[in-house]
């Protein structure tokens, strides 16, 4: 869907550098990207802990992969490639549509975060309500910029911990749910 969705832009004479997925500012994007994912990685954990432990969320089992030497480069992998399907698809390539077709920032930023917000209740509502206000973070701060650089470094980054954290974590800390 992302390869889709930067050919549809590529077509209007855009493509990935139009929402900004290029290597004009790779430490600017890396710098920015690792800053968020610190912030919302951090707070997302806080508060999927706190929704867990009173009830309100669901156990979140990242992965269900076998421990063997390829589990780690695997879920890295699915760490990119969650980051560039949802802000290539949800955030760069919708976000520029509706503004293409006439609607104003908040309504568009708003349908982005909730449809965000909509395919991660498989997580509970704790899941809804922490992608939903992801989606509004992220998708303000695209409208800003104008580059999706940044969130997939940031969302690379967050995935990326959650599900190599949990691997190396689950079994050995109290804190964190067991499957």
């Amino acid at each position: 869907p992302a390869l889709l969705a930067l050919n549809l832009l590529a077509r209007d004479g855009g493509g990935p550098s139009a929402i900004g997925l290029d290597c004009r500012q790779p430490s600017r994007d890396v710098g920015f990207g690792a800053g968020l994912a610190a912030m919302v990685g951090g707070t997302g954990l806080g508060l999927y802990l706190l929704a867990w432990h009173s009830g309100v969320n669901l156990t979140v089992v990242p992965t269900s992969l076998p421990a063997v030497w390829w589990r780690v480069p695997v879920l890295l992998a699915s760490a990119v490639e969650n980051a560039l399907l949802e802000e290539v698809v949800v955030v760069g390539y919708l976000l520029t549509r509706l503004r293409r077709f006439g609607w104003n920032d908040r309504t568009a930023l708003a349908t982005s975060a909730v449809l965000r917000g909509s395919y991660h209740l498989y997580q509970g509502f704790g899941g809804f309500v922490a992608n939903l206000l992801m989606g509004l973070l992220f998708g303000r701060i695209y409208q800003r910029h104008g580059r999706i650089g940044p969130l997939v470094v940031a969302h690379s980054l967050i995935d990326s911990v959650a599900f190599v954290g949990y691997v190396i974590l689950v079994g050995k800390v109290s804190w964190l749910p067991q499957p």
